[in-house]
């Protein structure tokens, strides 16, 4: 069946890339053992049921529909509220020149060299380009996704937003409001990234400002507004020094980059934990282990970018202030006042780059599920020293990263699957990111999968009982020959 896989987009491809492309293609039709669909349709009302129904078509929502496919599961639908071409952070917020992860990283091609963004990036470069790069630029990494959805032609609905995610008509089956009506699913995957479970912290001191006196690094900001502006930044992640560049070069005055501690991370402690052993059975794990792990790294914290902390310390214009939080910030006639324990800016305009904070009921989608599903403080008591409030609002997710409710009566939320952030306890703090995916999504899909075959147990026995595909022919005769004597 992945033989007859089209590309919507060929005709922006470059020749090597289309080249690419079909051999891509031809391979997936000489690797499609078993092919067949074997999900058994099912209607309700009228109106057909995904199958599975993802939401988010970036890089983790792609890599899903295609694994489905590869496991004989084709009725699948993935929805994006973003434009075609533009899914995930890439030409958003993402501002750092090249991606963290070392290059050689691989997952979303599932093993077929001819899918990876290695061979992609020498179709599109050249060869020997790979060699010649330390990192994935972020602008290539994106081209990769488009090419690589049009390669499969994966089922991406854009401009589609999701409202809600509820108990469907009936047992077995989701009902997901959309703003282009209501669809029906048997599960869905939350492939919403980093901010999937929640929403942008802005600390309270900045959040009494006006709105059009401040933005958070993770949100769209006019830079051209900047210009000739006083910028101060609060945090030092890499959204921080990525966002503190691009002020810059877009001609900002200067940039004050401020953080609490007092030092930069110089350590990441992702690149310990990137094994195949820990990546693959993290939910093994015990749960103290895994609390205390997301423990340490909310701690010890990693490192900006090598490539964006380089470029923005090198700019004119550019200084950075540890052990300075913001205790205070008010306006004071034309300036905002920023008051650390060091000294006292004033500033034209401020950024937050303070992350993220963890609220599954800032999620419209998620608002009706919210209050029913097993957090780790319901599950899991930690020692005094090792408490964390913000770890335990963190969803208890199953080992298929599917939701667990609090009442056996709402199963319907098992059947809700966050391949997000929200994971970060449950699954580690690495499995929903680029370096994760060779081994968490086979854990995700082989947890879909087996629902979807649980789902239809009842009708096995039945359906091999009727199964009548003969393989072997036999002639009449040979059934009706006589015994002959030896007389």
């Amino acid at each position: 069946m992945n033989a007859a896989i089209p590309s919507r987009d060929a005709s922006v491809m470059t020749p090597a890339e289309r080249a690419l492309a079909s051999q891509a293609r031809a391979e997936l039709a000489h690797l499609a053992y078993p092919d067949r669909a074997w999900v058994t349709p099912v209607t309700a009302g009228g109106l057909p049921c995904a199958d599975v129904l993802v939401i988010g078509g970036g890089q983790s929502g792609l890599a899903i529909a295609h694994g489905l496919r590869r496991g004989g599961v084709f009725n699948v639908a993935v929805l994006d509220g973003r434009p075609a071409g533009r899914e995930g952070v890439w030409e958003d917020f993402a501002r750092m020149t090249e991606l963290r992860t070392p290059k050689a990283q691989n997952g979303i091609e599932f093993g077929q060299p001819s899918l990876s963004v290695r061979s992609w990036y020498e179709a599109r470069h050249g060869a020997g380009a790979w060699d010649r790069i330390r990192r994935i630029p972020r602008r290539d990494w994106m081209e990769y996704l488009r090419w690589y959805r049009a390669t499969l032609d994966l089922p991406v609905e854009n401009d589609v937003t999701v409202s809600d995610i509820r108990a469907g008509p009936r047992p077995g089956l989701l009902e997901v409001a959309t703003t282009r009506g209501n669809r029906l699913a048997r599960s869905v995957v939350l492939a919403t990234g980093f901010e999937g479970g929640g929403d942008w912290h802005v600390p309270p001191v900045i959040a009494a400002l006006p709105p059009g006196r401040y933005d958070h690094a993770c949100t769209s900001i006019d830079f051209e507004r900047l210009r000739g502006k006083r910028v101060g930044i609060l945090g030092h992640g890499a959204s921080a020094f990525d966002t503190a560049m691009v002020a810059l070069r877009a001609g900002a005055a200067s940039v004050d980059l401020c953080f609490r501690r007092a030092c930069l991370p110089v350590v990441n402690p992702h690149r310990h934990l990137e094994t195949a052993g820990m990546m693959a059975h993290w939910p093994a794990l015990d749960d103290r282990v895994r609390w205390n792990v997301a423990r340490h790294m909310q701690a010890a914290d990693q490192p900006p970018g090598v490539a964006s902390f380089q470029a923005a310390t090198a700019l004119p214009g550019f200084r950075m202030h540890p052990a300075s939080p913001w205790n205070e910030v008010s306006l004071d006639g034309p300036d905002i006042r920023v008051v650390t324990p060091l000294r006292t800016f004033r500033f034209d305009h401020v950024i937050c780059a303070t992350g993220y904070a963890l609220d599954l009921s800032a999620r419209p989608e998620l608002r009706r599920l919210a209050a029913h599903v097993e957090l780790w403080r319901d599950r899991f008591e930690p020692v005094s020293e090792e408490a964390s409030p913000e770890l335990g609002a963190f969803p208890y997710l199953g080992p298929g990263y599917e939701f667990l409710p609090r009442d056996p009566g709402n199963g319907w939320i098992s059947r809700v699957h966050a391949f997000n952030f929200a994971a970060y306890v449950s699954h580690g703090p690495h499995s929903t990111s680029i370096s994760g995916h060779k081994h968490a999504l086979p854990r995700l899909l082989r947890a879909l999968e087996c629902r979807l075959l649980l789902d239809q147990e009842d009708g096995i026995l039945a359906a091999l009982h009727a199964y009548d595909e003969r393989d072997l022919i036999v002639p009449a005769e040979l059934y009706s020959l006589e015994e002959t004597s030896d007389a």
